[in-house]
Order: structure tokens, then C-alpha cells, then sequence
């Protein structure tokens, strides 16, 4: 018998009970591991859902990212929700709704073909029978694991698929109750944690006597090594004094922070692990001479997830158990850590997922969690708040890692390019809780004889990669190689952030790009299309060109104020395309007035949801290149503001225009992380394209601009 090939999450969690069940009320309970990011993840799991069982969106209940309930999934990232738990969901579902079938034949003593399903209900030859799922589901048995054989619906017969239902997420957050930051009941103990300024940072002094002088023992300490946390049941007290605790720590040794970290020569000074990665060929290499070659070299900044909460988590360890919650994106790997921690068996551990302010990658949750899960171990029997500032979420939270991107190419005859090398210098990309097999959580590190850290590595290719994720370029090169020079010892912690490797990756190889065209005399769009014979990435870049109205050759004229400019890519070269074109006028700062962007996803659930996540890429990678940096100084990051680290403002958001080419009998692909990397080129290569020069490091501030056209 051939065995069917699953989706990881299936892999993981065969049995059809770990996804569905029927509950009072003619209500389906679906389970998820994945979790609500505000990327429309639910809604879309709960769309799949109904259209394969046949019952209408609102007889859905979604549970999701609970320890105790849901199936383990691992973390929600990577754009792989739809294409792993989506699939998941759809194929239980479609075997859930044929077992369901089958039995209602039985007792119908009919032809199971000549039944229907409306609503849950069962309908013979289009006339109601007595049966629905809720009568029939105590005789059918979902304690077994998938085959994965059910017939999924195509197309023709969508009900519910293709179309842009409301988000199930939006209601309660318009009332102001979906939040973590909004679940604050009156018996909590308010804590605020005084993070270590740098890596492994001692606290040789804590002024407590000046402490209690100043707060009139209204703040209890708790201090464990270099663990330090401020508790009351009133938060406005406990965070009025974080401040002046603060001021009264001494700190000393550890690992801190040069004030050029981040930059392109501190990135080539640091010791490197090296490796060479030789990607397929699409022919050979030209023979006879090379016209000549280029090289250039590009750079990304740290960058802040930048969420407009900060972090936040809930603990109680009562009658032995601990419960957590967490707007963390993997309860389950959080739970592991936590218990290897805390010495707490996992099965004692209910980690409950929360929703949280928007966040693409590992931001300070997991952290925020830790930071309740211990104080709540010593304050047995209470319910512990912790709630981050907004400078611990610019310091203290895991950093989207700086990197360093040199392309290199010879130019054959024609033009086009040939012996194709990038050179990446980067720290790691994912010290998520777990990854490596170690819990990773950086207050276990404040506690007294913390176990040892890790050798840092990076996210592995297998998964994506982190710092050589998008390194292979989708173009028909005769050859390509990439020399990865990876970071193992850097003293900043930096993880996972949107597009991970490829927001910086992408836009080098977009960049070069252009500037081979311009070299070779072309225009752009014209000269990435005499390099492309994937027949899907070849549309998507055609679909922007007429979008935007792209008008060929006069797009390399004479330098002036507007111009647009292009970017490409495929994410992960397995997930969704996108092609993007940016408008911009330049003076003495880059505006973005509008962008284009045509994305092929395959299926797409749910439209409006995709083009939200589309649009959201867009306007959080226009950010990234135009403002965003995290600046060091006296041993730690010196942006502890929106002062010090600005974003794009609402006034600064430009229009944004998204298409989806349709490819309905295509698998879905994911879109979350799409637009980073193209947004980026397209900015940088419309700012280039105005200004007549250059500007190969992010972002393109003023400073940057006045000193190009100096």
C-alpha cells in the first residue's frame, strides 16, 4: 500500500479527535496550534474548516495555542500557517465529514452518494433526514489516526474559499478585550522586571535601603543573582518607581555592546564560522571573455520589532500546576523551556495563548512569560502581571539581526551575468525557546549558576535558513555560490524577524540587479524577464509593470524628484511571489507615495486577509528602509523611545495597490513574509533611480541622502 504524504502538523498530530469535535449547540470546535498574530490566521483555519464539513463559518469555534487542548504545532511562523495547519484542518475535515457520511448511509440504508450536507445536516436526495453530525458523532469514533484519503473540494465547488470573510478576531478587539494587555483582574500582583543592560551583566549593587527610603515599603523587592523585580498590587505605584530602581543598580562585566555595533566593519571584524553553499546551475557558464564585472556591497542595520505594546504575561502556579499566559508565538516550545527552567514537568505547565499587539518573529514574549512563570513560582497561590516598557521592549527584546550582503558577477557579451557570488555576514536568525535544544528564555540566564549558553548557531536550512534564507536567487544564472559567514559570538541577542535573512538578501540581489541593467544598458523589468523562465514569476513582475504603469526606458532617464523603481522575489524560493514597484520623490528625505505589489500565493482563502498581509509587509518594510535602526552606546542600545527609534507615521503611509494572480487549483502559499525583501529594492532602487546615485546601506535617511549628493 502507498503511504500518503501528510502535512508536518498532521505528521505530528494524526488523530482526528486533536482537531475536531461536535459540541452543543450545532457547533464544531476546530483546534489549531497556530496562532493569532493578527495575520487573519483563525479566520482562515475557520473558513477551511467550514467548507469541507459543510456547515456555515459562524457554527465554527476556533481553540488556539493552548497546551492543554491544541495540537502541538510548533511555532507560528515562517508563512507557513496556511500551507501546514490550513492543510491539516482541511484534510481532518474532509475525512471527519466522509466518516460522518458513511454512517449517516448506513442508517439510512441508502447510497452515500445520494446524501448532502447543508449546515451539519444531512439531506437525502435534497429533502431533510432526521440526521446531522451531532446525533451521528457519539457513533463515530475520531480517537483514530487520518488516512489522509478524503477527497478535498476542488474549485468548481467552493463555497466559502476564495471569498473574504470578516475576521473573527476584529470584534473583540474594537471593544477593547482581546488583548493580553487588557486581562488585568483586580487581584493581580503588578511586577516589573529591571532587565540586565547587557549579556550576562552582574548586579554588584542594588541601593535597597534607598529604595524603600523613596517608596515607603509600598514595593516589595524580589531578587534572585541578577534578577531583579518590583511587585505591588498597585501598577501604577510599581510603575512610577521603575525609574528610580533603576538608577540604584550598579552593574558590571558581562558582555557589552560597542557603540559601531551593527555596522558593516564591526560585522567583518567579528570571528565567523564560514561555510560555501553552491545552488544549481541553469546551463553553463559562457565560454570566451567577460565584458567585465561588479561588485557591490550592501547592509542592513539592527532593527526593533517595534509593536506598538509592549510586552505582557500572566502567571499562577497554584496546586502544583502553572498556568501561563502568553501572546507568544510557540506555547509548546515555551512550555518545554519553562519546564526545563523551572523543574516543573510539562504536564503540570498549561501555557494559554493570548493575542497580543502585531509582531512577525521573537519579540519579547517569550520573555515577558518567563518573567511571570518565576515570580509566580515564589508568590505561590497569586496571580502575577508582568507588563514590559516601552524601553525594555527596544533593549531587552530579542534584535532582527544586522547584516552585511557583497554580489558579485562577471558580465558576459550580452550583458547578462555569470560566476554569481554572495557574501553574507550575519548573527543568527532564530534563538527562539527550544531552538538548539536550549530554552533560550534570557531571564533563566539573570538567575544564580545559570546553565551555560549555547554556542549560538542559526536556523538550519532544512528550515528555511536564517541568514542564507533567499541567498539562491530564482534568477536563470549559470551558476551560483554563496559564502555565509556566520556569527557565532556577538553580544547581542539577536532571533527572529520578519523574512529573517531575506529582507537583506533580497535586497542586495535587487539592487545588483538594477544596477547590471543600467551597467548593461536595459531597462530593469525588461532585464530581469531575459533572465527568468519560471512562467509564474515572470507574471507577477509583468502584472506590476502594468499596474504602475512602468513605461520602459524613460525609467533610466535623466535623475529627477519621482521615479520608480522594482523589486522581486520568491520567499524561501517555495513560497508565495511578489513583485513590487515603488514610487518615490526625493529632496532631503525619501517619501513613498505609492506602491504596487502582484503576488502569486496559489489558492487564497481568504482575499482580504491576504492583501492585508500583503499591504502590512509593504508599509512595515517602507519603515524598515527608510528610518528604522537600533543605536548602541555606554555597552547597551541606546533607542529606548519612539524618539530614538522612529517609524513610519499614518501621514507617512503610502498608497498601496496589491493583486493576487489567480491559481485556484493551486496549493495555497504563504504570504505573511512575501513583501519585506521586494519593498525594500523597489524603495531603494526608486531612491537610486531619483537621485542619480547610489545608497547601499539602510536605511536611507537624511544624513545618508545629503552625503550621496554631496
Amino acid at each position: 500500500m502507498t503511504s500518503v504524504s501528510l502535512p508536518p502538523s498532521l505528521e505530528a498530530n494524526p488523530r482526528l479527535d486533536q482537531w475536531v469535535a461536535f459540541v452543543p449547540g450545532q457547533q464544531v470546535r476546530v483546534h489549531t496550534g497556530k496562532v493569532e498574530l493578527g495575520q487573519g490566521i483563525l479566520t482562515v483555519v475557520a473558513q477551511i474548516a467550514a467548507e469541507e464539513l459543510d456547515v456555515a463559518p459562524e457554527q465554527v469555534r476556533i481553540v488556539s495555542g493552548v497546551t492543554r487542548d491544541t495540537p502541538n504545532e510548533n511555532y507560528t511562523s515562517g508563512s507557513l500557517s496556511v500551507m501546514t495547519s490550513g492543510a491539516a484542518v482541511r484534510l481532518v475535515c474532509a475525512e471527519v465529514r466522509r466518516l460522518l457520511l458513511l454512517r449517516a448511509a448506513e442508517k439510512l440504508s441508502c447510497d452515500p452518494a445520494s446524501l448532502s450536507i447543508e449546515s451539519g445536516r444531512f439531506l437525502r436526495d435534497g429533502t431533510p433526514t432526521e440526521h446531522d453530525y451531532w446525533t451521528l458523532a457519539p457513533e463515530v469514533d475520531l480517537a483514530r489516526s487520518t488516512t489522509g484519503t478524503a477527497q478535498i473540494k476542488t474549485a468548481g465547488d467552493f463555497r466559502l474559499i476564495g471569498r473574504s470573510l470578516p475576521r473573527l478576531d476584529l470584534p473583540a478587539k474594537l471593544k477593547g478585550g482581546a488583548f493580553i494587555h487588557d486581562f488585568a483582574p483586580r487581584e493581580a500582583l503588578h511586577a516589573r522586571v529591571i532587565h540586565q543592560p547587557w549579556r550576562d551583566a552582574s548586579l554588584a549593587g542594588f541601593d535597597e535601603e534607598t529604595f524603600r527610603r523613596k517608596t515607603r515599603s509600598r514595593i516589595e523587592v524580589l531578587r534572585e543573582g541578577n534578577f531583579l523585580a518590583l511587585l505591588s498590587s498597585d501598577e501604577y505605584a510599581v510603575e512610577a518607581i521603575v525609574a528610580v530602581a533603576q538608577s540604584l543598580c550598579t552593574w558590571e562585566r558581562g558582555s557589552a555592546v560597542p557603540d559601531d555595533a551593527g555596522q558593516v566593519d564591526w560585522l567583518k571584524r567579528q570571528p565567523a564560522d564560514s561555510r560555501i553553499i553552491s545552488h544549481g546551475s541553469h546551463g553553463a557558464a559562457p565560454d570566451g571573455d567577460y565584458r567585465g564585472s561588479h561588485r557591490a556591497l550592501f547592509s542592513r542595520p539592527y532593527l526593533a520589532h517595534g509593536s506598538v505594546a509592549p510586552s505582557c504575561a500572566l502567571a499562577i502556579f497554584e496546586d502544583g500546576r502553572l498556568t501561563v499566559w502568553t501572546h507568544s508565538q510557540g506555547v509548546f516550545p515555551l512550555r518545554k523551556a519553562l519546564s526545563d527552567v523551572l523543574q516543573v514537568d510539562p504536564e503540570l505547565i498549561d501555557v494559554r495563548h493570548q493575542q497580543g499587539a502585531g509582531c512577525y518573529g521573537h519579540n519579547g514574549a517569550d520573555d515577558a512569560a518567563f518573567d511571570a512563570a518565576f515570580i509566580a513560582t515564589r508568590r505561590r497561590g497569586q496571580l502575577v502581571r508582568v507588563q514590559w516598557t516601552r524601553a525594555d521592549e527596544l533593549t531587552a527584546s530579542p534584535l532582527g539581526a544586522a547584516m552585511a550582503v557583497e554580489v558579485s558577477a562577471d558580465m558576459d557579451p550580452q550583458g547578462k551575468p555569470a560566476n554569481w557570488a554572495l557574501e553574507i555576514w550575519s548573527g543568527p536568525h532564530g534563538q527562539r525557546p527550544g531552538m538548539g535544544g536550549f530554552p533560550n528564555l534570557e531571564g533563566a540566564y539573570a538567575l544564580p549558576n545559570p546553565a551555560p549558553r549555547p554556542r549560538l548557531k542559526d536556523v538550519p536550512d532544512s528550515s528555511g535558513g536564517g541568514a542564507a534564507r533567499n541567498a539562491f536567487s530564482l534568477y536563470d544564472l549559470p551558476d551560483q555560490r554563496s559564502i555565509v559567514r556566520f556569527l557565532p559570538e556577538i553580544p547581542i541577542r539577536s532571533s527572529s524577524l520578519r523574512a529573517l535573512g531575506a529582507f537583506g538578501n533580497v535586497l542586495a540581489i535587487e539592487c545588483f540587479m538594477d544596477e547590471l541593467a543600467e551597467i548593461a544598458g536595459e531597462d530593469p523589468i525588461e532585464y530581469r524577464l531575459s533572465l527568468l523562465s519560471d512562467y509564474r514569476a515572470r507574471e507577477v513582475i509583468e502584472a506590476v509593470r502594468d499596474m504602475s504603469g512602468w513605461n520602459g526606458r524613460s525609467q533610466e532617464a535623466e535623475p529627477s524628484a519621482k521615479a520608480l523603481g522594482i523589486g522581486f522575489s520568491r520567499y524561501k524560493n517555495k513560497a508565495a511571489y511578489a513583485a513590487v514597484v515603488a514610487q518615490v520623490e526625493v529632496d532631503e528625505d525619501v517619501r513613498v507615495t505609492h506602491v504596487w505589489a502582484a503576488s502569486d500565493a496559489g489558492l487564497v482563502i481568504n482575499p482580504d486577509g491576504a492583501s492585508n498581509q500583503v499591504e502590512g509587509g509593504i508599509i512595515q518594510a517602507a519603515s524598515w528602509t527608510l528610518k528604522e535602526a537600533i543605536r548602541f552606546a555606554e555597552g547597551r542600545p541606546s533607542s529606548v523611545s519612539w524618539d530614538e527609534y522612529p517609524i513610519l507615521r499614518f501621514s507617512e503611509v503610502p498608497e498601496v495597490t496589491v493583486r493576487f494572480i489567480e491559481r485556484p487549483e493551486e496549493s495555497p502559499l504563504g504570504v505573511g513574509e512575501v513583501a519585506q525583501g521586494p519593498t525594500a529594492a523597489a524603495i531603494a532602487n526608486a531612491t537610486a533611480r531619483a537621485l542619480g546615485v547610489r545608497i547601499r546601506d539602510l536605511p536611507l535617511t537624511r544624513e545618508r541622502i545629503l552625503a550621496a549628493i554631496a
